[in-house]
């Protein structure tokens, strides 16, 4: 059996749902499957004493999910000011307007169609709510929606489906792109070398201790696939559908289709960059 620490990332072992960091706590949703992993991580993150506290990705609409987050806040004498999303994907924002009418909070996210409220999210904003600060991150590639968490006292950062606690994310052309999501790789590397980020908070998984060897692990992975996929194609694989089959084959075949929107995201890359 490979030790948790020899893994990408080294991920924690334990229990998922429970205190992560100082600031963050993690209540796992009941929807586990083969693409969201265990489920999906909602973070409710606070200062210490205060009284205020946010949450990150609600999840899907499971109104018993929903209101053991609110239950969990509760417990540590914390009141829900600020909802956030990383992305609209359902399984992390289906359940954020029931949220927001139980807490009575605001959503905050990118697109505007996922917004209760009328801030937004963008570029260098930093979100401050009972002493708590947060910088977001632009993470366009996985969906072009995608935003990241940094989390400055913690020396962590929160990563929806940008870099997972275990395996890899999927490109999920059309609406996500291969050159976009290696942008934000690298835009990940420099808060590790840059601010100290050593924590990986992600959407799906465990928590990640080595934040650059998870994105090093991220974009050397990347660089294979693609690759593979440019070699399957000076070898005759035309569709995205061959080349996931020649490319994928040691990959369960229950998420090809996932694998296929990557592909799809790849034969894009290599065509724009002249390469096939």
């Amino acid at each position: 059996m490979t030790e948790a620490a020899a893994l990408p990332g080294q991920p924690r072992g334990g229990v998922l749902s429970g205190p992560a960091t100082a600031r963050a706590v993690n209540v796992l949703a009941p929807n586990a499957s083969a693409m969201t992993l265990d489920g999906t991580n909602t973070w409710i993150l606070a200062e210490p004493g205060s009284g205020l506290a946010v949450v990150v990705d609600p999840g899907p609409l499971d109104e018993s999910h929903l209101r053991r987050v609110i239950d969990t806040a509760e417990q540590a004498g914390q009141r829900i000011a600020l909802t956030l999303l990383t992305h609209g994907h359902p399984d992390h924002a289906e359940g954020a307007a029931r949220f927001a009418e139980l807490t009575r909070t605001k959503v905050r996210a990118l697109d505007p169609a996922l917004r209760l409220g009328d801030e937004g999210l963008g570029a260098g904003d930093v979100i401050g709510v009972g002493g708590l600060e947060l910088r977001v991150v632009p993470t366009p590639g996985h969906t072009a929606d995608s935003l990241c968490f940094h989390l400055p006292a913690d020396a962590a950062v929160l990563t929806g489906d940008t870099v997972l606690g275990r395996g890899t994310t999927v490109v999920a052309h059309p609406d996500g792109r291969l050159g976009d999501y290696l942008d934000s790789l690298r835009r990940l590397r420099s808060l590790t070398v840059d601010d100290g980020v050593h924590t990986v908070l992600p959407g799906h998984g465990p928590v990640l201790e080595d934040a650059q060897g998870a994105v090093e692990f991220y974009l050397a992975h990347r660089a294979h696939r693609l690759a593979q996929v440019e070699t399957a194609v000076e070898n005759g694989y035309r569709t995205p559908g061959e080349v996931v089959a020649e490319v994928y084959a040691e990959v369960d075949r229950s998420l090809w289709p996932a694998a296929e929107l990557s592909v799809r995201a790849q034969l894009e890359y290599l065509r724009d960059h002249g390469l096939i």
